[in-house]
């Protein structure tokens, strides 16, 4: 499995950028999909999230109204539509997929939820 994120860069606060986390060697359909941002010296944390079907959608209050998190299962892409860009939103941010049984998406805000991990594309957003 690999997830391939991109779209990161340095920017000025306010800006936007798009963030894409292309997928291979999993049924991408059957995964939720999240992004996760971790600044220097601090843990990793929850941004987004978008279930298998694209319907249901979850966010870190600190991003919502600014984010939003999309999928296209036909190319095996999600994406991260961030807007008004914060310069303590710098940090490396990372996709992952979870690969959810049922109804209930219990981990979706976890980091142990996750059932793999990209690399990481970095957002620099300067004052």
């Amino acid at each position: 499995v690999q997830l391939q994120a991109s779209g990161g860069g340095l920017v000025q606060a306010g800006d936007s950028l798009r963030l894409s986390c292309a997928a291979s060697g999993l049924t991408f359909s059957t995964y939720g999909m999240g992004w996760f941002r971790q600044a220097p010296g601090k843990e990793r944390e929850f941004v987004a999230a978008i279930s298998w079907s694209g319907k249901g959608t979850y966010y870190a209050d600190s991003v919502k109204g600014r984010f939003t998190i999309s999928r296209d299962n036909a190319k095996n892409t999600v994406y991260l539509q961030m807007n008004s860009l914060k310069p303590e939103e710098t940090a490396i941010y990372y996709c992952a997929a979870d690969r959810v049984y049922g109804s209930v998406w219990n981990g979706l805000r976890n980091v142990a939820g996750y059932d793999y991990w990209g690399q990481g594309t970095q957002v620099t957003v300067s004052s």
